[in-house]
């Protein structure tokens, strides 16, 4: 009997030890539960380092618009900015790229000149900074002065509404004639009232006014334009009054309205409102570009 009860304890003690053996191997899908080794601390990276630039397309008139937004382009870069300039040799295209979104933004005309574009082509320009101001000037033809004007001469002006009245008014002011009272920013030739010695006002695409020089007596060019063409402020006969005209005709950059704020945008304006902008501007173009900021 004792020893049935002694195999009986044994193979109990067996079975025992079996099961504790089982249950200390534990399951073969338990986790780990040692802490991970700590990873090094990455550097840290400043915002943009390494990343592709940002790129901002602006529509220029090649002088002086695109020549200032090379010195541009350079401080851009420091902030990861491409600047893209295309050039353009009219005052339509610029501003319908702009509104399409194919540019983010242009930099060639006034402030009249962009309100009027507006309200003729129902587009939603907007400007987001004051940049310069280019005084219109006469210049001679085939008559080297305006003392030796004569009559039934013929006078070429730019033939876009704001710079039209802009002209008319400078000739108005040297009482080479008269415009109707009230006719303002937006005259045109039918708005004069007197014209005594009988001028011919002829109107051309403002592009054209210096490569037909040659063949007019006296001709009222854009800034940029007669820029383009060589022309210095030696060669004006007589330029506007400053005072009364750089508000209304000073040059902006424009984009399309609910661009103000892009951040590569007032990159940007502070860009063209720079001290560097503004050294290139007197050093290269003395009284026929002025700085607005």
């Amino acid at each position: 009997m004792m020893k049935k009860i002694s195999k009986f304890l044994a193979l109990a003690l067996t079975l025992a030890l079996a099961l504790s053996l089982a249950a200390c191997g534990g399951d073969s899908g338990a986790k780990d539960t040692t802490p991970p080794e700590s990873q090094p601390a990455g550097e840290s990276v400043a915002p943009n380092e390494g990343s592709d630039p940002v790129v901002v397309r602006v529509g220029a008139t090649p002088a002086p618009h695109a020549a200032v937004l090379e010195v541009v382009k350079e401080l851009l870069k420091e902030q990861n900015i491409d600047l893209q300039i295309q050039e353009f040799d009219d005052y339509i295209l610029p501003n319908t790229a702009v509104e399409d979104g194919s540019l983010d933004a242009n930099y060639f005309q006034h402030i009249t000149y962009m309100n009027n574009f507006n309200e003729e082509n129902g587009t939603h320009l907007v400007n987001v900074a004051e940049v310069h101001y280019e005084p219109f000037a006469i210049y001679a033809g085939k008559t080297a002065s305006l003392d030796e004007l004569a009559d039934g001469a013929t006078i070429a002006v730019p033939n876009d509404g704001t710079n039209e009245a802009r002209a008319l008014m400078l000739l108005e002011a040297q009482g080479l004639l008269k415009l109707r009272e009230g006719a303002g920013l937006a005259a045109t030739k039918d708005d004069i009232a007197e014209n005594p010695h009988n001028y011919e006002i002829q109107e051309l695409t403002a592009n054209l006014l210096t490569t037909t020089l040659q063949d007019v007596d006296i001709a009222i060019i854009n800034g940029n334009y007669a820029l383009g063409a060589g022309l210095t402020e030696d060669d004006a006969l007589v330029f506007e009054d400053a005072a009364a005209a750089a508000a209304p005709y000073v040059n902006v950059l424009v984009v399309k309205e609910g661009r103000e704020n892009d951040e590569a945008i007032q990159a940007l304006v502070k860009a063209l409102q720079s001290d560097e902008v503004k050294q290139f501007m007197q050093d290269n173009y003395g009284s026929a570009v002025v700085p607005a900021f």
